[in-house]
């Protein structure tokens, strides 16, 4: 009887044996097995997408991030991530393997909010949260402008650096910027109504709409509650006022001073 019990646990233990060794050859094989191309899949919130499947492969490889044809167990999937993250177009980004070489990148893209047109030709866009994003030929988003007296470096910059910073608020003028374009963003009337904010040489915002001949003199944007204030009274003056005034009897509204509007008739209007 104990010879048997023996031989069943020896035979058991041969068994594990067998599958251990079966595995490790598995495992051996499938890291010298070559990686496929990677199935790359790019998320897009909203219609404007600065960056499409095709184009994330060749920087890849126009990067060297990964060479086609290397054993999966040389494909460094950490590595790749963080090259990805590096891109200014990306949100965010998952980069894994599964069995047979197939990998997989999946990346999120940032929306862009405005593009911002510096004096001398150079442009950057701003997204939902605050980062620039550099501008190429490739995509061309239809979103709002920021044109005027700007000098400032804005690539490569993230608004929280700024409003961080008591020495860079006195000076920069992109958190104004933001917080702008991302109400009018977030303001289904206004994103149909404003398409274009224009920095003055006094460091002062007017918004150009798209409908009408008026400007509007927005003023400074120094906090949020600042800019709210101003909007939510331009929006009574529109909805209230233009009905019954007409679009072209103004050609100038002024939300600048708190608590008012100043108007200032369109003497060119035929009476």
């Amino acid at each position: 009887m104990k010879n048997r019990s023996w031989l069943k646990i020896a035979g058991g233990i041969l068994a594990i044996l067998l599958i251990l060794v079966g595995l490790i050859a598995a495992v051996k094989r499938e890291g010298q097995r070559k990686i496929s191309e990677p199935n790359i899949v790019v998320h897009v919130e909203g219609a404007e997408a600065l960056l499409n499947n095709q184009e994330l492969k060749e920087r890849l490889l126009f990067q060297r991030i990964y060479t086609p044809g290397v054993p999966v167990n040389q494909l460094d999937l950490l590595a790749i991530e963080k090259a990805v993250k590096r891109m200014e177009e990306i949100k965010s980004v998952r980069v894994y393997k599964e069995l047979g070489g197939k990998w997989f990148i999946e990346a999120w893209l940032r929306k862009p909010i405005a593009r911002i047109l510096r004096e001398d030709g150079l442009s950057s866009y701003l997204d939902t949260e605050g980062h620039t994003i550099g501008v190429t030929s490739l995509h061309i988003a239809n979103v709002l402008v920021i044109t005027g007296k700007i000098k400032e470096p804005i690539r490569g910059t993230h608004v929280q650096e700024i409003i961080n910073n008591d020495s860079l608020k006195n000076i920069r003028k992109l958190d104004d910027f933001y917080r702008i374009s991302s109400y009018v963003c977030n303001a289904p009337f206004f994103a149909s109504l404003i398409g274009q904010i224009y920095l003055d040489d006094k460091g002062e915002f007017v918004l150009i709409p798209l409908v009408g001949n008026q400007k509007i003199v927005f003023g400074t944007a120094h906090s949020k509650k600042q800019v709210e204030d101003k909007f939510k009274r331009l929006k009574i003056f529109y909805e209230e006022g233009i009905p019954y005034e007409g679009w072209d009897k103004y050609s100038e509204i002024n939300v600048k001073y708190d608590g008012q509007i100043v108007c200032r008739r369109n003497h060119s209007r035929t009476q």
